[in-house]
């Protein structure tokens, strides 16, 4: 039998007190947040989230959101958003780091620093694809190569895309992995 230690009790009892729910319109300023954070922009000098309003190729993943397509899941403690899971269809001259094609949507998750490693990821994931199944036939993302999250997407039955590795703005490499439904 597995031994439980006390890292393992507080992520049970994070967890329990979690609620996902859909995103909705008014939930924009948290995924500017969330995109904060998932594009490691504190370390490119960025100071704070409203600064990816004038980053093209990283605004276009949560500005105007709410707009047909868009998808996503919020999870919730109490009343305090702790992380995001979204996907958005981009097509044409508005691909994003992830295009796979133009069918495919691409997915952004993004955790308060202080719940990662406690399983949110995995949760906002399995509910985000769930939802996405019936309306898309496959999913995109991209992830730096050494992040950590990779594990994660490729448990979720994500595979690179190899064709379609990217310097990212940071200035190492990034991949694109889909996940395709059916």
């Amino acid at each position: 039998m597995p031994v439980i230690g006390l890292r393992d009790i507080r992520i049970v009892a994070a967890m329990s007190r979690v609620v996902v729910r859909p995103a909705e319109v008014a939930d924009e300023k948290f995924l500017w947040e969330m995109l904060f954070e998932a594009s490691y922009s504190h370390e490119q000098g960025r100071v704070s989230p409203d600064e990816l309003r004038g980053v093209p190729s990283l605004a276009h993943y949560v500005q105007g959101w709410g707009a047909p397509g868009d998808l996503g899941m919020i999870a919730v403690e109490g009343d305090s958003p702790r992380g995001a899971a979204w996907l958005r269809l981009f097509t044409g001259d508005n691909a994003a780091y992830g295009h796979v094609d133009d069918d495919t949507p691409e997915l952004a998750i993004g955790v308060v620093p202080g719940m990662r490693g406690a399983g949110l990821g995995m949760v906002l994931m399995h509910n985000l694809l769930e939802s996405a199944r019936s309306r898309y036939p496959a999913v995109s993302l991209s992830v730096r190569q050494e992040n950590p999250a990779r594990r994660l997407y490729e448990r979720l039955g994500f595979v690179e895309v190899p064709a379609l590795s990217h310097t990212n703005p940071a200035g190492s490499t990034s991949v694109t992995m889909v996940l395709r439904f059916g």
